[in-house]
């Protein structure tokens, strides 16, 4: 096409069909044959073209960007979701805006500040601490919303999330199975349903063993908690000979205390299991056994409903878990008989 800009009629021409037929399926606004619009979306990509942004919303009444709210990116799981829900978002043609959420009231007002300035045409929330108040906010100002990851107990709000109860269910009995009787458990948050359920799942498991948890210790989600609870649990005349914690983020952490500070021998000496699966479980310096969130399929139901509720705002709210799987690495010591997970690096997470 040389170095002049490539249009919607290039396109057109290329792909075998109208130019009336490439702006619906850049417009989002009216339903295409989907292998006539996947046809049209590969020659675009192809010929390089890019559609015009400010005629799409001016004919179409949206801004074609949705909001992405997250608490931090600290712990790598959401450094991986946030690129696939980029990618997932693009393909159905917005461009993303990524907001950080703080503790402070004050910083809740200006993020529903800037994504009502910003006219975004929907939220998704996937911070921690302030995610109740930014839903009711946001809610208020009928932007479409959904959770991410983020359970809540609120019958109008979409949300996607793991199965947790199931999750943290699954690896306490796989502990106990092991034959590790003095287990603890480093929790999320007691105001994050996430953790919360996760921690019914760990003691649901311990008392149909009949055993009683060495600790049950809130831990924020902080890697820098999860350590200092580490310490205090193995200075003690009775240390745990397991750890369920409550996410890999905090995990990496407690590997460290133990091995590097306590020099004790992971698995041999203490077994850990963390939750999420996020990259860096599978590197051969963590080696984490964990409970692994289906992400790629949370994110495809993640934007499926948001998709839905855009274009639909009397539509129901939908809540969906998705069963997760234990992966088995070599933190933690394997129940007779039972080997290691064939997988290596989720296939929901890499490329």
């Amino acid at each position: 096409m040389g170095s002049a800009r490539v249009t919607s009629r290039d396109v057109a021409k290329a792909a075998g069909v109208s130019q009336p037929t490439v702006s619906r399926v850049f417009n989002s606004s009216t339903a295409v044959d989907p292998e006539k619009a996947a046809r049209v979306r590969a020659v675009a990509r192809e010929l390089g073209y890019i559609p015009n942004l400010v005629a799409r919303s001016l004919h179409s009444g949206n801004s074609f960007r949705i909001g992405i709210v997250l608490a931090y990116l600290k712990n790598g799981f959401f450094g991986e979701a946030l690129q696939r829900l980029s990618k997932a978002l693009n393909g159905q043609g917005y461009s993303v805006t990524v907001y950080f959420a703080g503790n402070r009231t004050e910083e809740v007002d200006a993020i529903v500040d800037d994504l009502l300035a910003d006219q975004v045409d929907g939220i998704i929330l996937a911070s921690i601490s302030m995610a109740n108040e930014l839903v009711s906010r946001v809610r208020k100002s009928g932007i479409p919303c959904v959770l991410f990851n983020r359970g809540q107990c609120d019958p109008a709000t979409s949300m996607v999330t793991a199965s947790n109860f199931e999750g943290g269910r699954r690896a306490t009995e796989f502990l106990i199975k092991a034959g590790h009787r003095r287990i603890a458990h480093l929790a999320g948050w007691r105001e994050a349903l996430n953790g919360v359920d996760r921690k019914r799942g760990f003691l649901a498991a311990m008392e149909e063993a009949s055993l009683e948890p060495v600790a049950c210790t809130d831990c924020h989600f902080r890697r820098n908690v999860a350590m200092s609870e580490t310490r205090l649990l193995f200075a003690g005349a009775t240390p745990p000979d397991a750890l369920f914690v409550a996410n890999d983020h905090m995990a990496f952490g407690v590997l460290e205390v133990l091995r590097e500070e306590l020099g004790l021998r992971v698995p041999d000496d203490v077994s850990v299991i963390g939750y999420d699966d996020a990259p860096m479980a599978n590197w051969k310096t963590f080696d984490l056994t964990t409970v692994r969130q289906p992400l790629q399929r949370m994110i495809e139901a993640t934007a499926r409903l948001l998709m839905n509720e855009i274009q639909d705002n009397e539509r129901p709210p939908e809540k969906i878990e998705i069963s997760g799987e234990l992966i088995v690495r070599g933190s933690a010591r394997l129940p007779k008989g039972q080997r290691r997970s064939a997988q290596g690096p989720s296939a929901d997470i890499q490329d």
